[in-house]
């Protein structure tokens, strides 16, 4: 766009007008959507595989990866009809920590034959980014 000190001293010469360059074109920036997860298979006996399916629907909402390949679920217990799961958060001051384990518990809790889940935050060992799997590193384009 030409100085405003250009386009007045044009208009005291009389000259015409110097017209502003055209804007560029911006893109208008696209949501990058989150991989999603292929759904539980529901017609798979309660296992603690079919809970770390079930898990891999919850994402942290501030990192596009599901909680299991980010390294955050520690351990998957499977008794009768009751699930308990230890899980960690990559900082004890992640303030999304509650609605993370909650979102689990649901997931969880919506399997079939599920009477009860319970997710315990955990902070011992503590997380550390060499607990992203594989797949993780590759959605976060971290070296493999």
């Amino acid at each position: 766009m030409p100085s405003l000190f250009r386009r007045l001293s044009s208009l005291w010469k009389k000259e015409p007008p110097i017209s502003p360059a055209p804007e560029p074109v911006r893109e208008t920036p696209t949501a990058v959507k989150p991989p999603t997860d292929p759904a539980p298979d529901l017609s798979l006996p309660l296992s603690e595989e079919l809970v770390y399916q079930a898990l891999r629907n919850c994402r942290d909402p501030e990192i596009p990866v599901n909680i299991v390949d980010l390294g955050l679920i520690y351990d998957v217990r499977v008794a009768d009809d009751r699930v308990n799961v230890k899980m960690t958060l990559t900082t004890q001051g992640c303030g999304m920590g509650g609605y993370i384990a909650r979102e689990a518990e649901e997931q969880i809790q919506a399997l079939p034959g599920v009477s009860e889940a319970k997710v315990e935050l955990v902070w011992d060992p503590p997380w550390n980014p060499d607990m992203i799997s594989l797949a993780g590193r590759k959605t976060l384009g971290l070296p493999e």
